[in-house]
């Protein structure tokens, strides 16, 4: 008997699982400036304005995501996917072009766009992978956002240790790197992923818990695999071709999932056993009612019959939260813009980190700051995944609002930061870790969080909504803050550029960061009480829900 590909069966939909998982594994470029924005700063003399400008830029991209948003509602996976593939290849490309003295520097402002251009090449990719994943494994929104924001954060490290093992760490072939691999898996997860109907038995979402935790293990050996090489000092040339090799070969490890349900089936088949479980998946339309709080409230019409008439009057009225808002009644809210500005004082101030690790390196005397964009990956990626999974866990057990563990990161990350601002010794690995840690924890968290508050129907646009931080945080306290602050402390060089070496440089910074940091916690804690109804019901559902299944 053979076997025929359905997207519909269990096969397809972990198949298109694991596209997504390496989509986010290579679209994580827009953290990986600091490996090549040096050779940009020296090539162009640029002042770390003129470079702070520059990354700017390329968030910038992200605010160009509402694009993405909006097509995600009108155009289907895999044309978001090209798009954002396309997209990539020629942002990257002309940056490698550039640094690898192929054609001469261009205009600095043309260099922007071309940075916009990459930078926002990753929120197609992203928005295609999260609304798709999120609908089709609905019921399991913590683990799905954690596990794809956790390979996210790996990707930084996966691209910085691949180039440092096999090409010395060379700007140029990074950027081609970034250019020609996010093409090509793209490319690849065109082909497998689409928006499924999601599980419908209390034993299909047994078993996606089952599959989740595997590629969890997976991903935690990933991110070991990668700190151990990170930390174990310079490595021959066999060596290091021998670890990228196992490292291929880890990423590709997910492909377990399907391949084992394949063989599964197959079995099955020739055995002539009927699995009447795989035909549950082809009966619930994607956005059809679950048995839980989060569909139960997304009902947004209320039919008013007037006293002895026979037509019925439909009164709309404003959706509470926790059923769907369109983008119009979600920013009306005042949760929206709690979240948003808590959103902000976390990712802004991480983002300025990232973009800024190859100066605050130079600035503390260290020759090369690869360990540190490595670490700040990492360790990002350990915030996301267990984030996702832990806070999961206590709305199901204890109602805890999911916001509370942003509330905690917030704290933490001002901790960082203070640190970082001693340069004590260390302090730079502590202050990466610490940093990496807590921006993870802070996009696994809002990403869920979102679509509990506002729904499910318009998250696409929602969510790029949201993410507008990322280019609007950038431009506030890296381009901005850490750019004029670095500059008003370095001193000219030869070239026309600046630079700065001291701990000095920016102390300043860090010290601003932290207040934003105390104030998203303040922010995030007032989000907890006012949506801890809302866990609530979700918990007592969910409770209900158990307990009647047990009864039947």
């Amino acid at each position: 008997m053979t076997f025929v590909f359905s997207y519909n069966s269990p096969v397809g939909k972990w198949l298109g699982f694991v596209a997504a998982v390496w989509v986010q594994a290579i679209s994580g470029n827009n953290y990986t400036f600091s490996n090549y924005s040096d050779a940009l700063k020296s090539l162009m003399a640029l002042t770390q304005l003129q470079l702070n400008n520059l990354s700017v830029a390329k968030d910038v991209g992200k605010a160009f995501g509402i694009l993405a948003g909006l097509a995600s509602d009108r155009l289907s996976t895999p044309i978001i996917l090209l798009i954002g593939g396309i997209e990539g290849f020629i942002g990257y490309g002309v940056q490698w072009l550039v640094v690898s003295g192929t054609i001469k520097p261009l205009p600095y402002w043309v260099m922007c766009i071309f940075l916009c251009m990459g930078g926002n090449s990753t929120t197609w990719m992203n928005t295609a992978v999260l609304v798709t994943c999120i609908r089709n494994f609905r019921k399991n929104r913590g683990p799905v956002t954690g596990i794809l924001k956790g390979y996210v954060g790996l990707s930084t490290a996966i691209f910085t240790d691949i180039c440092s093992a096999l090409f010395s760490s060379d700007p140029a072939t990074f950027l081609l790197i970034l250019s020609v691999v996010p093409f090509t898996v793209c490319l690849t997860a065109i082909v497998f992923l689409r928006e499924i109907p999601p599980s419908s038995t209390p034993a299909e979402e047994k078993e996606e818990v089952k599959y989740f935790g595997v590629i969890n293990i997976i991903a935690v050996i990933i991110a070991v695999y990668l700190l151990v090489f990170d930390i174990s000092g310079t490595h021959g040339k066999v060596f290091s071709q021998f670890f990228a090799a196992i490292l291929l070969v880890l990423i590709a490890s997910p492909l377990f999932i399907p391949i084992h349900l394949m063989v599964k089936n197959f079995i099955r088949e020739n055995s002539e056993y009927l699995d009447v479980e795989g035909n549950n998946n082809i009966a619930e339309p994607l956005l059809g009612v679950e048995e839980t709080v989060r569909e139960e409230v997304e009902k947004k019409e209320v039919v008013v019959v007037e006293e002895n008439t026979a037509p019925a009057v439909v009164e709309k009225r404003p959706p509470v939260i926790g059923e769907d808002h369109t983008i119009f009644e979600a920013i009306v809210t005042l949760d929206f813009w709690i979240l948003f500005v808590s959103f902000l004082c976390g990712v802004g101030t991480g983002l300025t980190v990232m973009n800024n690790l190859g100066q605050m390196g130079l600035a503390l005397g260290y020759v090369d700051v690869s360990i540190f964009v490595s670490l700040t990956s990492i360790w990002g990626f350990f915030g996301r995944i267990i984030s996702g999974s832990v806070s999961e866990y206590f709305i199901k057990k204890a109602a805890v609002p999911r916001p509370i563990w942003n509330a905690a990161s917030q704290i933490l990350m001002a901790v960082g930061y203070i640190c970082l601002a001693m340069a004590m010794p260390g302090s730079l690995y502590i202050g990466s870790i610490v940093v990496g840690i807590c921006y993870g924890v802070r996009l696994a968290i809002s990403v869920p969080a979102a679509s509990e508050l506002f729904g499910l129907k318009y998250y696409g646009l929602i969510y790029n909504v949201l993410i507008l931080n990322l280019p609007l945080g950038s431009f506030l306290f890296s381009g901005l803050l850490a750019g004029l602050l670095y500059d008003a402390q370095a001193t000219t060089t030869a070239d026309g550029g600046n630079t700065c070496v001291g701990a000095h440089c920016y102390r300043l910074v860090f010290i601003v960061m932290a207040i934003a940091c105390i104030v998203g916690f303040g922010l995030d804690i007032l989000l907890s009480i006012r949506t801890k109804s809302l866990y609530g019901k979700i918990y007592a559902s969910r409770k209900a829900k158990k307990t009647s299944t047990i009864l039947s």
